[in-house]
């Protein structure tokens, strides 16, 4: 059976006044620094445990004294419900913040936006993804890592390539990056299939916007040093690469599950697949032999063309059937290559645009919350000062292995920030670490939550300016276009 968390005392837990065991002293800096240094980057901050699973075992009665467990699941829970509540409450800020800018919008524009507006909204947008990823424990990728994303060949046995000049803003995380096992033929087991490991992401999160198409036209001037109307035409030409509902005024996101790590480039809208080499020359050498054969045969019988016309134009006619039997032979092997890359993102697609901000929201929440039970757990039942932190840092970490056989950096900063911040864990001038009792926890949160309605913050920032002045036509219009039966009751009403 897995070891639960250390118990105390009813005492312990609802006094904590007892006198702490002496210590050695650490410096504040050095204990900070421990918290950070050498970060293994194969483990991450992502604990892959639901959080009711991690809430049963800490609150398992055997974990605390009598009657404590029960108090304690009852504070975690009015925690869970509190975390979720303060992001949905910055969701609908941000939501505000996006509509501008989504592409799958179907309400009525009431308010337009000049370009310092939309850079500010824009700004907002981007910042508020980044901290929910971070939060929900998703690690970014920057484009320019090349041996992340730039690969010579997928696992899906395709070629693709992206052009990133075209972007604006481009965030790209991860979370759970593990392998899974597929199967494969290869000529080495005479074509029988063994299986073999592909390293994936689990969780894929990709939100890109793309530049101005002025700006882009600028930049290729001053790169290759050409005209406008040629540097025009090379964008152009970039921008086919996409569907032409991508559009530069909207900001897209999208999230993705289980991508293997050599695809991160399908993910993307102006992803460019080509030819592999080995289909290079199989299609050439096919070519070659299919024509140089169509050639020989024809160039005979064109030979003859003053003595025999017919025989020559169909000589012609055949040699034209070869060509375009090999023209579409490479058509047909594109096509097959966009085919796989269609269907494998069709499974591997969760939520897109306004769909993403809100999972990533309720991700977050949840990680915050796992984070917070398992630092309180600790705290509550041992005294500890801000010294002790690398100690207790450890010491969750061996115990998510040992219970959920699981490798995790634990956040143990982020934690405790929230803690302090709700006022649930307190600090002492000497670095003292006060922690409320599970009781006492609990009626602290529901006086938060008393609060909350009071302080609400307005989304709203005054930004933008409403379409003919004011919104009372749109509302005159519904009211005229639905006459109510009653004698126009309704209409009064606006």
């Amino acid at each position: 059976m897995p070891p639960p968390m250390p118990s105390a005392s009813p005492a312990a837990i609802a006094e904590k006044d007892t006198p702490l065991t002496p210590h050695a002293p650490v410096p504040l800096e050095e204990a900070e620094k421990l918290l950070d240094v050498a970060r293994d980057p194969s483990r991450e901050t992502f604990i892959p445990v639901t959080r009711s699973a991690l809430m049963d075992r800490l609150t398992a009665t055997e974990a605390w004294p009598p009657k404590i467990a029960a108090e304690a699941r009852r504070f975690f829970r009015y925690l869970d419900y509190w975390r979720h509540q303060q992001y949905t409450s910055r969701i609908l800020d941000l939501e505000h913040s996006y509509e501008p800018f989504s592409p799958d919008s179907d309400l009525l524009q009431t308010r337009k936006y000049t370009e310092t507006d939309r850079k500010r909204m824009q700004q907002r947008v981007i910042e508020g993804m980044e901290h929910l990823l971070e939060q929900a424990n998703f690690r970014r990728i920057s484009p320019d890592d090349v041996s992340l994303i730039l690969t010579r060949e997928s696992h899906y046995g395709l070629d693709l390539h992206v052009d990133f000049t075209v972007f604006e803003d481009v965030l790209i995380y991860y979370r759970g990056a593990s392998t899974r096992r597929d199967r494969r033929r290869t000529l080495r087991k005479f074509l029988r299939k063994e299986e073999f490991d592909v390293p994936i992401f689990q969780r894929l999160f990709l939100l890109f916007k793309l530049k101005p198409l002025e700006t882009q036209i600028r930049e290729v001037m001053d790169k290759e040093r050409i005209s406008y109307q040629e540097a025009r035409k090379i964008v152009a030409r970039l921008r086919s690469m996409m569907p032409s509902e991508v559009r530069e005024t909207n900001i897209y996101m999208k999230l993705f599950k289980n991508i293997p790590r050599s695809d991160i480039e399908m993910v993307f809208p102006n992803t460019v697949v080509k030819f592999r080499l080995r289909d290079k020359v199989k299609l050439g050498v096919t070519s070659a032999g299919g024509l140089g054969m169509g050639v020989a045969g024809a160039a005979g019988k064109i030979a003859l063309a003053v003595t025999n016309p017919i025989a020559a134009a169909g000589a012609v006619a055949g040699l034209g059937a070869v060509i375009g039997r090999q023209v579409i032979s490479f058509m047909n092997q594109k096509q097959k290559y966009m085919v796989v890359m269609a269907q494998n993102l069709y499974f591997h697609s969760m939520a897109d645009n306004r769909g993403v901000m809100i999972k990533m929201a309720d991700r977050a929440a949840e990680e915050d919350v796992k984070e917070e039970m398992l630092l309180y757990s600790v705290l509550v039942k041992e005294r500890a000062r801000r010294s002790d932190l690398p100690a207790i840092d450890r010491a969750i970490e061996q115990y998510l292995a040992s219970v959920f056989d699981v490798n995790v950096d634990f956040d143990l900063s982020d934690a405790l920030e929230r803690l302090l911040r709700d006022g649930l864990v307190t600090e002492e001038p000497d670095g003292t670490l006060r922690t409320l009792s599970p009781r006492a926890a609990a009626l602290h949160i529901d006086h938060l939550w008393d609060k909350f309605l009071d302080e609400l913050p307005d989304p709203t920032r005054g930004e933008g300016t409403e379409i003919n002045g004011d919104g009372v036509k749109l509302a005159r219009g519904l009211s005229e276009t639905a006459p109510p039966p009653d004698g126009g009751i309704a209409s009064d009403m606006f």
